[in-house]
């Protein structure tokens, strides 16, 4: 009955009920009046005024609009007074139609129902009782008019949760496409950060560390006494200053996975927030200073083949290691799952667009390496080998 909880529509069917009930309750007054009443005129009116006062109380309490048995409190009142008026007056029954409304409205569909028939007993026995016989409108009349109410309330209350339902949906929708462009954003973003410190490292840095070691080895050739050495020198440092620069700026584009620590602490921390199986990591050999397209394609290797056991494998143990040796670097990201046969059709891009090819994509743009053994229950093994170029991270 809070106003501040009903829709439009809600709102125009209750004005309507009020409208029914008191147009009713005036024709209750105006019958006894007229003296089509069997009781005292004084009697039927003061009946019919108390019951109308009840009315107009519930919508005003708050007790009423704000819990059930408020509302079941209210209902009963109105009932009682309402049982009195159909003893005093047969004009009074038509006041169960509004009656219907409010009790399914107002309880749950297991008290509401039940109720609606008790209303409809009543109504039948005030016709029977005041009119001395029976006939089949003695029926006929409340229990149509109950069954029409509980029809109505019924199916307008089904048509509302369906939408609320597609409201809910519609908000979840919205949600869902803001977060998808959020993470696409971030994506793109992600990828062109990492496009660029490729770039810079493929070749402001190679240049820059090229022209450096050319100009040493000019140097060394020179006389000391050469006019041209200080230029030389000159050339020189300003060429390593800006290869320092360069790897700055490439180290500012690293993914913020590698962008606090090493590989290594990056794979680590991958590991320890894999939720759902138990993952170790190892590392072996002399860690490299690796170049960061290196660091990047190994790092998003491993988050995808751990993603992978995470989704599809059903394992209970993963285990990632890292090798360094002098002229390569291995990746190996094992597990205890189900496994597959890799032979057939290679799932492509089952697991969100980082699956296999992607992978495999990834190590030939580098000139590595890609392996995967697997068979079904016997777990699954991801190898990668990287060459190491000359020069470590330069």
């Amino acid at each position: 009955m809070d106003p501040r909880s009903l829709t439009p529509a809600l709102r125009a069917l209750r004005l309507c009920l009020h409208l029914l009930m008191a147009g009713l309750l005036a024709l209750v007054v105006v019958r006894g009046l007229a003296g089509r009443s069997p009781e005292p005129v004084a009697t039927v009116v003061a009946v019919a005024v108390v019951l109308g006062g009840v009315y107009a109380a519930g919508p005003l309490i708050p007790a009423v609009r704000a819990t059930r048995s408020g509302a079941a409190c209210w209902l009963g009142a109105l009932g009682a007074v309402w049982a009195v008026l159909l003893a005093l007056s047969p004009d009074a029954l038509w006041l169960a139609f509004p009656l219907y409304f409010l009790l399914l409205h107002l309880l749950p569909v297991r008290w509401g129902v039940p109720a609606v028939a008790l209303a409809a007993g009543a109504a039948i026995a005030s016709y029977i009782g005041h009119d001395g016989g029976f006939n089949p409108g003695a029926f006929i009349g409340p229990l149509l008019g109950a069954a029409v109410a509980v029809a109505t309330v019924l199916g307008y209350q089904a048509l509302y949760r369906e939408s609320e339902r597609r409201r809910r949906l519609i908000e979840e929708l919205v949600a869902t496409r803001a977060d998808l462009a959020a993470a696409e954003r971030a994506a793109g973003t992600l990828a062109e950060r990492e496009r660029l410190a490729r770039e810079i490292h493929d070749t402001l840095a190679q240049g820059l560390s090229s022209i450096q070691l050319l100009l040493r080895a000019a140097q060394r050739d020179l006389p000391g006494t050469s006019p041209a050495a200080a230029h030389v020198e000159r050339a020189r440092s300003t060429a390593q200053d800006n290869l320092a620069e360069a790897r700055r700026f490439v180290r500012a584009l690293t993914p913020p996975d590698l962008a606090n620590g090493s590989l290594a602490g990056a794979l680590e921390r991958l590991c320890a927030t894999a939720g759902g199986l138990t993952a170790r990591f190892t590392t072996s050999g002399t860690p490299l200073e690796l170049p960061t397209p290196y660091e990047v394609a190994l790092l998003r290797i491993a988050q995808s083949a751990l993603g992978n056991t995470l989704r599809h494998a059903g394992a209970r143990r993963a285990e990632i290691t890292l090798s360094f040796m002098e002229t390569s670097v291995a990746l190996d990201v094992v597990d205890d799952g189900r496994g597959f046969d890799p032979d057939p059709a290679v799932p492509d891009g089952s697991d969100g667009g980082f699956g296999l090819p992607a992978m495999r994509a990834r190590v030939r743009a580098l000139g590595g390496t890609f392996t995967v053994e697997s068979a079904p229950g016997r777990g699954t093994a991801v190898a990668v080998t990287l060459p190491v170029p000359a020069g470590g991270g330069a």
